[in-house]
């Protein structure tokens, strides 16, 4: 029985340094928290809620980590080892006192100013946790960051960060096992390699950015190649590359994505994943999100409509990616490894140079143009109805991009 329990494990329900805290107030030493007799004692500072000017020193209050807000205490500055806390706290106060044309600091808060400073202070807190749970989460190199400057909204209720696909009830998905032979796709690629399959080129250039006109479907190589994992037809499938920002947007667009780093013209941004519905249910889904005034779905517009990607409560990054009548982003469909070909993964890439701290967005309304009159019947099948809140709109939804191009409406 004991060598069975070495392999069982169930999710922590608390963070590790929520356990080291519990620690310390219990007396317990543990090596692999870190606590030992010569930090046991040791304070930490979970929040700074309060301050005030005395003659002799400025002091602040202090919500001690893993102690209830009961043992709050005054603390003189000098005292305090907390400079990234303590400039959050200013920046905090500066923009309450602006909103009240404050102009100095008074020696002494209001006890409105000192409630408002401390749910900023919890907000800071919730997304701080909320944003790790999401590094821990992620399976791509790009870094995620959340940042609220705007009210006091934290993360969002019901919704679980996926990587890829959910298949939903009752969704029963065809696996392909077809791969290439080739050592070498780009130098020897052999008889048309994987984009051979629809008599399409090469997707991508030699620095994976996509030379396809959007409407043609691509095919990455998958597990069955036997071409490396540095072969460039494998873009989609490493994953987000880029360090991306979740915020919240000041003009009641709600939350948005802003790239950290450049992104070049024509290169993989991001997919599209959440759970995968049928179209029937779907549109009950579609009523629900009509009443609440939200849009998750996305059709895939097939000859036989089969499947909708819903991200409203399990997705990644792309779930807060707004809408613009004039997009950054345009949508690829992509095909890879062991999925039904009825369903490819929806990828982002930017339609041009995106400069680092700019937002992200895609046309939810997106048509795709028809490509040229020597596409095959297959290629003809890969156009996106666009994102929609069911797949018959029955609501008006007024569009606030902003953009010079703006229809006004998204629906």
């Amino acid at each position: 029985m004991a060598e069975n329990l070495k392999v069982c494990s169930v999710p922590c329900k608390v963070f590790q340094d929520e356990l080291g805290d519990l620690c310390r107030r219990e007396k317990l030493y543990c090596k692999d928290l870190g606590v030992n007799k010569s930090n046991i004692n040791d304070y930490e500072v979970e929040f700074l809620c309060d301050y005030k000017k005395t003659k002799d020193a400025e002091l602040y209050m202090v919500k001690w980590k893993g102690y209830p807000e009961s043992e709050n205490s005054w603390e003189p500055k000098k005292n305090l080892k907390c400079p990234k806390l303590m400039k959050q706290f200013h920046l905090d106060l500066d923009q309450v006192l602006r909103r009240r044309k404050g102009s100095s600091i008074p020696r002494r808060l209001r006890k409105e100013t000192v409630s408002l400073l401390t749910q900023k202070a919890k907000l800071h807190l919730s997304l701080q946790r909320w944003e790790a749970h999401l590094n821990q989460t992620r399976n791509h190199p790009g870094r995620i960051f959340v940042r609220n400057e705007v009210d006091l909204e934290g993360p969002p209720k019901n919704f679980t960060y996926i990587n890829n696909y959910r298949v939903g009830p009752g969704i029963v998905l065809d696996e392909m096992a077809v791969g290439c032979e080739c050592s070498s796709c780009w130098e020897e690629p052999v008889n048309g390699c994987c984009p051979g399959a629809s008599l399409h080129r090469m997707a991508y250039n030699e620095k994976g950015q996509v030379r396809l006109r959007p409407g043609k479907p691509i095919y990455e190589c998958n597990s069955q190649c036997k071409c490396g994992p540095e072969c460039p037809n494998r873009v989609v499938q490493k994953g987000i590359q880029f360090d991306l920002c979740i915020f919240k947007t000041d003009n009641g667009r709600g939350w948005g994505v802003r790239t950290l780093q450049h992104i070049k013209k024509n290169t993989f941004v991001m997919e599209y994943v959440g759970e995968i519905i049928s179209t029937d249910e779907a549109e009950r889904r579609g009523h629900v999100y009509d009443r609440q005034g939200s849009t998750y779905l996305f059709d895939l517009d097939y000859v036989e409509d089969v499947y909708t990607v819903d991200a409203a409560h399990q997705g990644n990054v792309s779930h807060f990616v707004n809408h613009s009548c004039d997009p950054n982003l345009q949508v690829f469909n992509v095909f890879i490894d062991n999925i039904d070909e009825r369903l490819p993964r929806i990828a982002l890439f930017s339609t041009r140079s995106i400069h680092a701290g700019e937002e992200l967005t895609f046309d939810y309304k997106m048509q795709i143009d028809p490509v040229d009159t020597e596409s095959t019947k297959m290629d003809s099948s890969f156009s996106l109805a666009g994102l929609t809140s069911s797949p018959k709109k029955r609501i008006r939804v007024e569009c606030r991009c902003g953009s010079d191009s703006c229809r006004k409406y998204l629906f």
